[in-house]
């Protein structure tokens, strides 16, 4: 069961909050979180926001797909599970050698 929906094409402006609000007109928001670039802190323009049961999340879809928001058309679709990252501690490889 599947309740987390990736949200694309979102304005840069967009915060936390705001997709809150937007996203609890169709049921209960457990998160909502605009990603941003780690070195700037700007938002990259894609947020996830999770619901607590699937039928909102449902609504939601059917509801603001396609829909302007923010001057934006939004993009919304379930999103798909998190990819386990590999270990990236080891870049002794890549160091140059005098």
């Amino acid at each position: 069961m599947n309740s987390k929906l990736y949200v694309g094409n979102l304005n840069w402006q967009v915060t936390d909050d705001q997709l809150q609000s937007l996203f609890s007109q169709y049921g209960e928001v457990v998160s909502a979180k605009v990603i941003t670039d780690r070195s700037t802190s700007k938002s990259r323009g894609f947020a996830f926001v999770e619901f607590a049961n699937e039928e909102a999340s449902e609504k939601a879809i059917s509801e603001l797909n396609g829909k302007e928001w923010e001057g934006r058309m939004l993009k919304i679709n379930k999103a798909r599970p998190q990819q386990e990252r590999s270990n990236r501690g080891d870049r002794s490889k890549f160091r140059r050698k005098y």
